[in-house]
Protein backbone atom coordinates (compact mmCIF):
# COMPACT_ATOMS: atom_id res chain seq x y z
CA UNK A 1 0.00 0.00 0.00
CA UNK A 2 1.84 3.68 -0.79
CA UNK A 3 1.49 6.27 1.61
CA UNK A 4 -0.30 9.19 0.90
CA UNK A 5 1.44 12.19 0.43
CA UNK A 6 0.96 13.97 4.40
CA UNK A 7 2.30 10.60 5.93
CA UNK A 8 5.61 11.35 7.44
CA UNK A 9 8.65 10.36 5.84
CA UNK A 10 11.98 9.97 7.93
CA UNK A 11 14.09 11.81 5.94
CA UNK A 12 17.84 12.38 6.61
CA UNK A 13 17.16 16.20 6.40
CA UNK A 14 14.04 16.84 7.78
CA UNK A 15 11.99 19.86 6.10
CA UNK A 16 10.77 22.23 7.42
CA UNK A 17 13.20 23.62 9.69
CA UNK A 18 12.95 23.46 13.56
CA UNK A 19 14.88 26.88 13.85
CA UNK A 20 12.99 29.83 14.26
CA UNK A 21 13.44 33.25 11.58
CA UNK A 22 13.49 35.99 14.74
CA UNK A 23 15.96 38.20 16.00
CA UNK A 24 17.59 37.07 19.22
CA UNK A 25 16.55 39.08 22.35
CA UNK A 26 20.03 41.17 22.79
CA UNK A 27 19.00 42.36 26.53
CA UNK A 28 19.98 38.92 27.26
CA UNK A 29 23.29 39.87 27.07
CA UNK A 30 24.62 41.71 29.85
CA UNK A 31 26.37 44.60 27.67
CA UNK A 32 23.62 45.07 25.75
CA UNK A 33 20.71 45.15 28.41
CA UNK A 34 18.16 47.55 28.07
CA UNK A 35 19.77 49.07 24.69
CA UNK A 36 16.41 50.38 22.66
CA UNK A 37 15.23 49.05 18.97
CA UNK A 38 16.05 52.45 17.68
CA UNK A 39 19.58 52.27 18.66
CA UNK A 40 20.11 48.73 17.98
CA UNK A 41 18.43 49.18 14.83
CA UNK A 42 21.39 52.24 14.16
CA UNK A 43 24.17 51.60 12.12
CA UNK A 44 26.14 54.48 13.85
CA UNK A 45 25.45 53.10 17.34
CA UNK A 46 26.33 49.30 15.90
CA UNK A 47 30.01 50.75 14.84
CA UNK A 48 30.33 52.72 17.97
CA UNK A 49 30.23 49.58 19.97
CA UNK A 50 31.45 47.01 17.94
CA UNK A 51 33.66 44.83 20.18
CA UNK A 52 37.50 45.76 19.48
CA UNK A 53 39.48 43.16 21.39
CA UNK A 54 39.24 40.69 24.81
CA UNK A 55 38.40 43.12 27.46
CA UNK A 56 35.33 44.65 25.71
CA UNK A 57 34.85 40.99 24.84
CA UNK A 58 34.38 40.17 28.18
CA UNK A 59 32.65 43.41 29.30
CA UNK A 60 29.65 43.12 27.28
CA UNK A 61 29.41 39.02 27.97
CA UNK A 62 30.07 39.24 31.40
CA UNK A 63 29.02 36.28 32.90
CA UNK A 64 27.91 34.25 29.87
CA UNK A 65 31.55 33.63 28.34
CA UNK A 66 33.41 31.06 30.64
CA UNK A 67 36.45 32.10 32.58
CA UNK A 68 38.91 29.11 30.45
CA UNK A 69 37.11 30.69 27.29
CA UNK A 70 38.19 33.79 27.40
CA UNK A 71 41.86 32.92 28.97
CA UNK A 72 41.90 30.72 25.62
CA UNK A 73 40.67 33.28 23.14
CA UNK A 74 43.62 35.33 25.04
CA UNK A 75 46.17 32.85 24.66
CA UNK A 76 44.92 32.38 20.83
CA UNK A 77 45.34 35.89 19.88
CA UNK A 78 49.29 36.02 21.37
CA UNK A 79 50.20 32.93 19.77
CA UNK A 80 48.01 31.81 16.53
CA UNK A 81 45.38 34.55 15.50
CA UNK A 82 45.83 35.95 12.12
CA UNK A 83 43.33 38.24 12.23
CA UNK A 84 42.50 41.20 14.90
CA UNK A 85 38.96 40.92 17.44
CA UNK A 86 36.46 43.17 15.64
CA UNK A 87 32.26 42.27 16.57
CA UNK A 88 29.73 44.49 15.98
CA UNK A 89 26.89 44.05 18.70
CA UNK A 90 24.51 42.48 15.92
CA UNK A 91 26.53 39.49 15.09
CA UNK A 92 27.31 39.12 18.96
CA UNK A 93 24.15 38.45 19.39
CA UNK A 94 23.67 35.80 16.99
CA UNK A 95 25.65 34.06 18.96
CA UNK A 96 24.68 31.04 21.28
CA UNK A 97 25.40 32.71 24.30
CA UNK A 98 24.20 29.50 26.56
CA UNK A 99 27.14 27.49 24.86
CA UNK A 100 29.77 29.97 24.12
CA UNK A 101 32.64 26.93 23.84
CA UNK A 102 30.49 25.42 21.15
CA UNK A 103 28.91 28.29 19.45
CA UNK A 104 29.91 28.16 15.67
CA UNK A 105 30.04 31.83 15.12
CA UNK A 106 31.89 32.16 18.00
CA UNK A 107 34.28 29.72 16.71
CA UNK A 108 35.33 31.37 13.50
CA UNK A 109 34.69 35.29 14.94
CA UNK A 110 36.40 35.00 18.74
CA UNK A 111 38.74 32.02 18.10
CA UNK A 112 40.49 30.04 20.73
CA UNK A 113 43.63 28.29 21.37
CA UNK A 114 40.81 25.30 22.77
CA UNK A 115 39.53 25.12 19.53
CA UNK A 116 42.88 24.69 17.60
CA UNK A 117 44.80 21.99 16.61
CA UNK A 118 47.88 21.73 19.19
CA UNK A 119 49.82 18.56 17.71
CA UNK A 120 52.05 18.57 15.08
CA UNK A 121 49.96 19.43 12.13
CA UNK A 122 48.13 22.29 13.37
CA UNK A 123 49.68 24.41 10.67
CA UNK A 124 50.16 22.86 7.42
CA UNK A 125 53.66 22.90 6.04
CA UNK A 126 52.15 23.97 2.34
CA UNK A 127 50.56 27.06 4.49
CA UNK A 128 50.96 30.68 3.40
CA UNK A 129 49.94 33.73 4.15
CA UNK A 130 48.64 34.64 0.46
CA UNK A 131 47.66 31.47 -0.41
CA UNK A 132 45.96 32.13 -3.73
CA UNK A 133 48.93 34.28 -4.56
CA UNK A 134 46.12 37.04 -5.03
CA UNK A 135 49.12 39.65 -4.67
CA UNK A 136 51.10 38.45 -7.61
CA UNK A 137 47.98 38.93 -10.13
CA UNK A 138 47.89 42.63 -9.24
CA UNK A 139 47.77 44.58 -12.26
CA UNK A 140 47.33 47.70 -10.63
CA UNK A 141 47.74 47.71 -6.66
CA UNK A 142 44.34 45.18 -5.58
CA UNK A 143 42.90 45.05 -8.82
CA UNK A 144 43.62 41.10 -8.85
CA UNK A 145 43.33 39.58 -12.38
CA UNK A 146 43.22 36.29 -12.89
CA UNK A 147 40.72 34.99 -14.77
CA UNK A 148 40.13 35.82 -17.98
CA UNK A 149 37.27 37.46 -18.21
CA UNK A 150 37.18 38.59 -14.28
CA UNK A 151 39.20 40.78 -11.90
CA UNK A 152 38.87 41.09 -8.21
CA UNK A 153 39.03 44.80 -7.14
CA UNK A 154 40.40 45.15 -3.16
CA UNK A 155 38.92 48.79 -2.43
CA UNK A 156 40.00 48.91 1.08
CA UNK A 157 41.77 47.14 3.81
CA UNK A 158 39.55 46.91 6.43
CA UNK A 159 35.86 45.72 7.69
CA UNK A 160 33.06 46.28 9.88
CA UNK A 161 34.13 42.92 11.34
CA UNK A 162 36.84 40.17 11.22
CA UNK A 163 36.85 36.35 10.47
CA UNK A 164 39.32 34.42 12.19
CA UNK A 165 39.68 32.25 8.72
CA UNK A 166 39.82 35.40 6.66
CA UNK A 167 42.14 34.26 3.10
CA UNK A 168 43.10 38.20 3.02
CA UNK A 169 44.46 38.04 6.25
CA UNK A 170 48.04 39.66 5.05
CA UNK A 171 46.65 42.36 4.10
CA UNK A 172 43.05 42.96 5.65
CA UNK A 173 43.26 44.41 8.93
CA UNK A 174 45.47 44.92 12.14
CA UNK A 175 48.55 43.57 12.89
CA UNK A 176 48.81 40.81 14.85
CA UNK A 177 51.32 39.14 16.62
CA UNK A 178 51.80 36.44 14.01
CA UNK A 179 51.36 38.70 10.95
CA UNK A 180 52.69 42.09 10.29
CA UNK A 181 50.01 43.50 7.70
CA UNK A 182 50.96 44.02 3.87
CA UNK A 183 49.82 47.80 3.58
CA UNK A 184 48.36 49.92 0.43
CA UNK A 185 50.99 52.29 -0.82
CA UNK A 186 49.06 54.61 -3.12
CA UNK A 187 46.47 57.04 -1.73
CA UNK A 188 43.31 55.51 -2.27
CA UNK A 189 41.93 57.80 -4.68
CA UNK A 190 44.65 56.82 -7.09
CA UNK A 191 44.50 53.40 -6.32
CA UNK A 192 41.17 53.23 -7.57
CA UNK A 193 41.69 55.28 -10.19
CA UNK A 194 44.73 52.75 -11.76
CA UNK A 195 42.08 50.08 -11.41
CA UNK A 196 39.40 52.07 -13.73
CA UNK A 197 42.26 52.46 -16.41
CA UNK A 198 43.28 49.06 -16.48
CA UNK A 199 40.04 47.75 -17.34
CA UNK A 200 39.32 50.67 -19.95
CA UNK A 201 41.98 49.25 -22.04
CA UNK A 202 41.56 45.76 -21.47
CA UNK A 203 37.97 44.65 -23.16
CA UNK A 204 38.26 40.99 -22.48
CA UNK A 205 37.22 41.92 -19.01
CA UNK A 206 33.64 41.65 -18.35
CA UNK A 207 33.13 41.09 -14.87
CA UNK A 208 34.05 42.86 -11.71
CA UNK A 209 34.08 41.73 -8.08
CA UNK A 210 34.22 44.97 -5.82
CA UNK A 211 35.68 43.72 -2.74
CA UNK A 212 38.52 44.62 -0.12
CA UNK A 213 38.03 43.93 3.12
CA UNK A 214 34.36 45.47 3.17
CA UNK A 215 32.63 47.46 0.67
CA UNK A 216 30.15 48.09 4.13
CA UNK A 217 33.61 50.39 5.42
CA UNK A 218 33.79 52.34 2.10
CA UNK A 219 31.42 55.34 2.45
CA UNK A 220 28.87 55.18 -0.18
CA UNK A 221 30.31 59.12 -1.80
CA UNK A 222 33.37 56.70 -2.58
CA UNK A 223 32.06 53.68 -3.28
CA UNK A 224 29.22 54.94 -6.05
CA UNK A 225 31.18 57.61 -8.02
CA UNK A 226 33.77 54.00 -8.70
CA UNK A 227 30.89 51.40 -9.71
CA UNK A 228 29.25 54.45 -11.61
CA UNK A 229 32.62 54.56 -13.94
CA UNK A 230 32.64 50.89 -13.96
CA UNK A 231 28.98 51.17 -15.76
CA UNK A 232 30.41 53.52 -18.19
CA UNK A 233 33.21 51.31 -19.34
CA UNK A 234 31.04 49.66 -22.57
CA UNK A 235 32.51 46.03 -21.97
CA UNK A 236 31.89 45.35 -18.21
CA UNK A 237 28.56 43.46 -17.81
CA UNK A 238 28.29 42.02 -14.51
CA UNK A 239 29.09 43.64 -11.14
CA UNK A 240 29.54 41.88 -8.09
CA UNK A 241 29.38 44.19 -4.83
CA UNK A 242 31.31 42.28 -1.96
CA UNK A 243 30.19 42.53 1.75
CA UNK A 244 29.91 40.54 4.85
CA UNK A 245 28.87 43.56 6.56
CA UNK A 246 25.21 42.52 4.58
CA UNK A 247 25.43 40.01 7.36
CA UNK A 248 27.42 41.17 10.16
CA UNK A 249 25.98 44.72 10.13
CA UNK A 250 22.45 44.49 8.48
CA UNK A 251 21.88 48.36 9.42
CA UNK A 252 24.69 49.65 7.25
CA UNK A 253 22.00 48.83 4.09
CA UNK A 254 19.13 50.05 5.75
CA UNK A 255 20.41 53.67 6.09
CA UNK A 256 18.82 55.75 3.40
CA UNK A 257 22.24 57.61 2.26
CA UNK A 258 23.42 54.24 1.53
CA UNK A 259 20.32 52.99 -0.13
CA UNK A 260 19.57 56.18 -2.62
CA UNK A 261 23.41 55.90 -3.87
CA UNK A 262 22.82 52.27 -4.51
CA UNK A 263 19.46 52.60 -6.09
CA UNK A 264 20.60 55.06 -8.19
CA UNK A 265 23.53 52.83 -9.21
CA UNK A 266 20.83 50.08 -10.10
CA UNK A 267 19.02 51.98 -11.87
CA UNK A 268 22.39 52.88 -14.21
CA UNK A 269 22.96 49.25 -14.34
CA UNK A 270 19.17 48.27 -15.66
CA UNK A 271 19.49 51.15 -18.15
CA UNK A 272 23.23 49.79 -19.39
CA UNK A 273 21.63 46.70 -19.29
CA UNK A 274 24.47 45.72 -16.61
CA UNK A 275 23.98 42.64 -14.27
CA UNK A 276 24.05 44.75 -10.35
CA UNK A 277 24.40 42.13 -7.48
CA UNK A 278 25.07 41.51 -3.85
CA UNK A 279 27.36 39.04 -2.44
CA UNK A 280 27.48 38.28 1.31
CA UNK A 281 29.08 35.97 3.44
CA UNK A 282 26.89 33.64 6.32
CA UNK A 283 28.52 30.64 7.44
CA UNK A 284 25.62 29.20 9.93
CA UNK A 285 21.87 29.73 9.75
CA UNK A 286 22.54 31.45 13.42
CA UNK A 287 23.00 34.28 11.50
CA UNK A 288 19.93 34.42 8.96
CA UNK A 289 17.64 36.65 11.07
CA UNK A 290 14.97 39.29 10.05
CA UNK A 291 17.19 42.53 10.15
CA UNK A 292 19.21 40.57 7.27
CA UNK A 293 16.15 39.79 5.80
CA UNK A 294 15.13 43.08 5.59
CA UNK A 295 17.89 44.69 4.18
CA UNK A 296 18.21 42.10 1.37
CA UNK A 297 14.67 42.80 0.79
CA UNK A 298 15.38 46.35 0.04
CA UNK A 299 18.42 45.56 -2.43
CA UNK A 300 15.77 43.67 -4.27
CA UNK A 301 13.36 46.47 -3.81
CA UNK A 302 15.49 48.83 -5.11
CA UNK A 303 16.84 46.99 -8.37
CA UNK A 304 19.83 44.74 -7.42
CA UNK A 305 19.44 41.38 -9.55
CA UNK A 306 20.23 39.22 -6.93
CA UNK A 307 21.70 38.76 -3.29
CA UNK A 308 24.26 35.66 -3.23
CA UNK A 309 25.88 33.76 -0.16
CA UNK A 310 29.65 32.33 -0.26
CA UNK A 311 30.20 30.66 2.74
CA UNK A 312 33.31 29.12 3.74
CA UNK A 313 33.30 25.71 4.79
CA UNK A 314 34.44 25.49 8.48
CA UNK A 315 34.63 22.20 10.81
CA UNK A 316 32.69 23.16 13.53
CA UNK A 317 30.78 26.29 11.92
CA UNK A 318 29.05 24.16 8.93
CA UNK A 319 30.84 21.52 7.78
CA UNK A 320 28.03 18.86 8.32
CA UNK A 321 24.75 18.55 5.78
CA UNK A 322 22.64 19.27 8.24
CA UNK A 323 24.35 22.61 8.72
CA UNK A 324 24.81 23.49 5.28
CA UNK A 325 20.96 22.54 4.46
CA UNK A 326 19.70 24.63 7.70
CA UNK A 327 21.41 27.27 6.90
CA UNK A 328 20.35 27.23 2.55
CA UNK A 329 16.93 27.06 3.61
CA UNK A 330 16.82 29.60 6.10
CA UNK A 331 18.65 32.05 3.57
CA UNK A 332 16.02 31.16 0.86
CA UNK A 333 12.93 30.85 2.63
CA UNK A 334 13.21 33.83 4.62
CA UNK A 335 16.50 36.41 3.41
CA UNK A 336 15.62 35.73 0.15
CA UNK A 337 19.13 35.02 -0.30
CA UNK A 338 20.59 32.44 -2.97
CA UNK A 339 22.90 29.97 -1.90
CA UNK A 340 25.66 29.89 -3.97
CA UNK A 341 29.33 29.46 -3.15
CA UNK A 342 30.61 26.86 -0.28
CA UNK A 343 34.72 27.52 -0.83
CA UNK A 344 36.64 24.77 1.02
CA UNK A 345 38.38 27.21 3.87
CA UNK A 346 42.02 28.25 2.12
CA UNK A 347 45.41 26.83 3.07
CA UNK A 348 46.56 30.02 5.58
CA UNK A 349 48.57 29.65 8.08
CA UNK A 350 46.73 28.01 11.59
CA UNK A 351 43.67 26.95 9.72
CA UNK A 352 44.16 23.90 10.01
CA UNK A 353 41.29 22.67 12.70
CA UNK A 354 38.77 24.83 10.23
CA UNK A 355 39.54 23.37 6.92
CA UNK A 356 38.20 19.76 5.20
CA UNK A 357 39.66 17.38 3.24
CA UNK A 358 38.46 16.99 -0.51
CA UNK A 359 37.11 13.78 0.12
CA UNK A 360 34.96 15.56 2.95
CA UNK A 361 34.03 18.30 0.54
CA UNK A 362 33.10 15.68 -2.16
CA UNK A 363 30.67 13.77 0.60
CA UNK A 364 29.00 16.93 1.54
CA UNK A 365 27.90 18.33 -1.93
CA UNK A 366 26.62 14.75 -2.80
CA UNK A 367 24.21 14.78 0.71
CA UNK A 368 22.92 18.08 0.00
CA UNK A 369 21.88 17.59 -3.51
CA UNK A 370 18.02 16.71 -4.18
CA UNK A 371 16.79 19.05 -1.04
CA UNK A 372 17.18 22.47 -2.69
CA UNK A 373 15.88 23.70 -6.27
CA UNK A 374 18.43 23.11 -8.62
CA UNK A 375 19.24 27.06 -9.07
CA UNK A 376 19.36 27.32 -5.15
CA UNK A 377 21.98 24.41 -4.58
CA UNK A 378 25.39 25.99 -3.43
CA UNK A 379 28.07 24.12 -5.66
CA UNK A 380 31.41 23.09 -3.38
CA UNK A 381 34.61 24.81 -4.57
CA UNK A 382 38.31 23.98 -3.84
CA UNK A 383 39.92 27.87 -5.04
CA UNK A 384 42.98 25.93 -5.80
CA UNK A 385 46.29 28.07 -5.75
CA UNK A 386 46.91 29.26 -9.31
CA UNK A 387 43.99 27.97 -10.95
CA UNK A 388 41.00 29.20 -9.33
CA UNK A 389 37.54 27.80 -7.97
CA UNK A 390 37.28 24.02 -9.27
CA UNK A 391 33.89 22.08 -8.11
CA UNK A 392 35.22 19.47 -5.77
CA UNK A 393 34.80 17.03 -8.13
CA UNK A 394 36.75 18.38 -11.20
CA UNK A 395 40.25 17.05 -9.44
CA UNK A 396 42.30 15.09 -12.42
CA UNK A 397 43.51 12.60 -9.36
CA UNK A 398 43.81 11.99 -5.98
CA UNK A 399 46.04 10.29 -3.53
CA UNK A 400 43.88 10.34 -0.72
CA UNK A 401 46.89 8.57 1.59
CA UNK A 402 49.19 11.29 1.26
CA UNK A 403 46.24 13.74 1.20
CA UNK A 404 47.32 15.46 -2.36
CA UNK A 405 44.83 16.48 -5.09
CA UNK A 406 46.16 17.20 -8.44
CA UNK A 407 43.80 19.61 -11.12
CA UNK A 408 44.13 21.60 -14.16
CA UNK A 409 43.41 24.53 -15.50
CA UNK A 410 42.19 25.61 -19.30
CA UNK A 411 43.24 29.55 -19.00
CA UNK A 412 46.50 31.32 -18.00
CA UNK A 413 46.38 34.20 -15.18
CA UNK A 414 47.81 37.59 -15.58
CA UNK A 415 51.11 36.39 -14.65
CA UNK A 416 51.51 33.43 -17.31
CA UNK A 417 50.35 35.06 -20.35
CA UNK A 418 52.99 33.87 -22.69
CA UNK A 419 53.35 30.50 -21.30
CA UNK A 420 50.82 28.21 -22.46
CA UNK A 421 52.58 24.98 -21.95
CA UNK A 422 51.35 25.78 -18.28
CA UNK A 423 47.62 24.75 -19.09
CA UNK A 424 49.39 21.34 -19.41
CA UNK A 425 50.72 21.11 -15.98
CA UNK A 426 49.19 19.57 -12.51
CA UNK A 427 48.56 21.72 -9.78
CA UNK A 428 48.55 20.23 -6.05
CA UNK A 429 46.14 20.91 -3.53
CA UNK A 430 46.49 19.37 0.59
CA UNK A 431 44.06 18.04 2.44
CA UNK A 432 45.03 18.43 6.43
CA UNK A 433 47.51 15.79 7.61
CA UNK A 434 45.51 14.68 10.50
CA UNK A 435 42.97 13.60 8.01
CA UNK A 436 45.52 11.02 6.36
CA UNK A 437 46.02 7.44 6.85
CA UNK A 438 48.84 6.96 9.46
CA UNK A 439 50.82 6.03 6.48
CA UNK A 440 50.51 9.24 5.01
CA UNK A 441 50.77 10.92 8.46
CA UNK A 442 54.01 9.10 8.18
CA UNK A 443 54.78 10.54 4.80
CA UNK A 444 54.64 13.59 5.87
CA UNK A 445 56.64 13.64 8.91
CA UNK A 446 59.52 11.84 6.91
CA UNK A 447 58.90 14.83 4.52
CA UNK A 448 59.55 17.23 7.46
CA UNK A 449 62.26 15.63 8.99
CA UNK A 450 64.27 16.08 5.63
CA UNK A 451 63.29 19.38 5.41
CA UNK A 452 64.51 19.81 8.54
CA UNK A 453 68.19 18.11 7.85
CA UNK A 454 68.44 20.53 4.65
CA UNK A 455 68.00 23.49 6.91
CA UNK A 456 70.71 22.53 9.61
CA UNK A 457 72.98 21.33 6.39
CA UNK A 458 72.46 25.14 4.79
CA UNK A 459 73.24 26.80 8.05
CA UNK A 460 76.12 25.05 8.94
CA UNK A 461 77.84 25.54 5.05
CA UNK A 462 77.18 29.47 5.71
CA UNK A 463 78.49 28.77 9.36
Amino acid sequence: MSQSPTTKVGQPMPYPLALDYVEPDWNRIPGFKGVSVEDWENATWQRKHTIKNLREFKQVLGHLLPDDLAESIEQDQATRATMSMLIPPHMINTMDTADLWHDPVRHYMAPALGDRRTDQWANHPMASRDSLHEHEMWVAEGLTHRYPTKVLAEMLSTCPQYCGHCTRMDLVGNDVPQVTKLKFVAPQKDRHQQMLDYLRKTPSVRDVVVSGGDIANLHISQLEPFVSALLDIPNIRDIRLASKGLAGLPQHYLQDSVLQGLERLAKKAFERGVDLAMHTHVNNARQVTPLLGRATKKLLEIGFRDVRNQGVLLRGVNATSKDLLELCFMLLDHAKILPYYFYMCDMIPNSEHWRVAVWEAQQLQHDIMGYLPGFATPRIVCDVPYVGKRWVHQLADYDREKGISYWTKNYLTSIEWGNPELLQKRYEYYDPIYTLPESGQAWWRAQAAAQGSAREATHAVHA
